[in-house]
């Protein structure tokens, strides 16, 4: 997630985009884009080596799914930050600009910039990331929280560059009925990430889906911002505060079918569950030695 200047980008041809690809981890098997369970209207949008699940009527991206090639990550550098409104969409089924301005919300980037940067098209898949359908409104001090985020995301991405590893990135807001509506949007409090891998199998094949899920929350952080009460029935998980948690939640919080990444979840392996638990419980998490992957 990245803090951005307000510039403007000349509108791409985004018409030979091919997205992601759900048979990235091969040998293992096929994760397909998220789709919703609940009859939710999506539009699948697809860019260089990531694709957005859009809600028209939210404005935003149900989820994200991107492709990270660690063995061919290219550093793109920086160049403007020009963020733009994909012309595939209506204007107003779209959040753009408008919400950003003058304010404490960033555009925060779903896939990160960096994340889908690699092999030939790196910098055209650094500058696809600038669309409005791959932002979300996130407080400032959430967004750039280095310690917990983003600490994550660099972790994750770290591990994928160091090992050469290729990973699957699922990223979104949790959307509720009762999200505070500001400027015509209504500001989700909480967002989901879950990253999938392939581990050696017991023949020592690289070919067996692992999956981890994390969720957090900037509840308080849009309190201040838009002046709305918290909802009485939404658990209050702290200011700034990570999570790992169960996929099998990720996938009831969100109402999206992660197809095969519930099954392949690492937590109900590393953490047995208690006694009459089906699931472990959320774990807090203050820094990368946390994860469990």
């Amino acid at each position: 997630m990245d803090h951005s200047v307000s510039a403007t980008a000349a509108v791409p041809d985004l018409s030979h985009r091919a997205g992601y690809d759900p048979r990235f981890l091969s040998p293992g098997p096929a994760v397909p884009l998220p789709v919703p369970r609940d009859g939710a209207e999506v539009v699948v949008l697809p860019y260089t080596h990531f694709s957005v699940v859009h809600r028209p009527d939210r404005r935003l991206a149900a989820a994200t799914v991107v492709a990270v090639d660690g063995a061919e990550l290219v550093d793109v550098p920086r160049s403007g930050d020009a963020w733009f409104l994909d012309p595939r969409l209506a204007p107003d089924e779209q959040a753009g600009a408008q919400l950003y301005a003058r304010n404490d919300f960033d555009r925060g980037h779903l896939v990160r910039r960096r994340d889908p940067g690699w092999g030939p098209e790196a910098a055209r898949a650094n500058a696809d990331t600038f669309s409005y359908t791959n932002a979300a409104p996130q407080a400032s001090r959430f967004n750039q929280a280095v310690e917990l985020w983003l600490g994550l995301e660099d972790h994750v991405l770290g591990y994928a560059r160091q090992w050469g590893q290729r990973l699957v990135v699922v990223t979104g807001p949790v959307f509720a009925a009762d999200d505070p509506e500001y400027r015509g949007v209504r500001i989700p409090r909480r967002f989901y990430k879950v990253a999938a891998y392939l581990r050696p199998g017991d023949d020592g094949e690289v070919s067996v889906l692992a999956s981890a899920g994390f969720v957090l929350d900037q509840t308080p952080l849009v309190e201040q911002i838009v002046g709305a009460p918290q909802a009485q029935d939404v658990p209050e998980l702290g200011g700034f505060r990570t999570f790992q948690v169960p996929v099998e939640d990720v996938a009831e919080l969100t109402a999206l079918d992660l197809g095969p990444l519930v099954a392949a979840d690492r937590l109900p392996v590393l953490v047995p569950a208690a006694v009459g638990e089906p699931v472990p419980a959320w774990r807090p998490l203050a820094g990368a030695g946390d994860l469990l992957l």
